[in-house]
């Protein structure tokens, strides 16, 4: 039976009935660099051509700008695939990629500190 709110694709005792890898059909690079800060965002251009469901998915997600990790977690889909998938829609035209607006040091210890902070108010 699957899961409710994820069609098909989710089975309660299965788990994931389509693995991830065959999503984006085995390949592991996107033809673009996208960071998982990224912004990308639906042109208004129909794809030509055949689209998986996720793919249809992405493209709806993308509406508004929305990071590559955000969109990952919405498809429940790894990184790695997330961003072929993107880089499939940028390339037919469908979708617009920008890298970030800063470049951020993940060790820079203030910015650790403010996730931090930020995580202890939610909880």
């Amino acid at each position: 039976m699957a899961a409710a709110g994820d069609g098909p694709w989710l089975d309660d005792a299965a788990g994931r009935l389509v693995r991830p890898f065959t999503v984006s059909n085995g390949r592991t690079e996107p033809s673009i660099a996208l960071d998982l800060m990224s912004q990308v965002m639906a042109t208004g251009t129909t794809p030509l051509g055949y689209l998986g469901p996720e793919h249809a998915q992405a493209l709806d997600l993308c509406r508004g700008p929305l990071s590559v990790a955000e969109i990952a977690a919405h498809l429940k889909l790894p990184a790695v695939v997330t961003k072929v998938l993107l880089s499939d829609l940028v390339d037919c035209g469908a979708l617009t990629a920008k890298p970030p607006a800063f470049r951020h040091n993940p060790t820079d210890r203030s910015l650790l500190e403010a996730v931090l902070d930020g995580l202890r108010r939610q909880l």
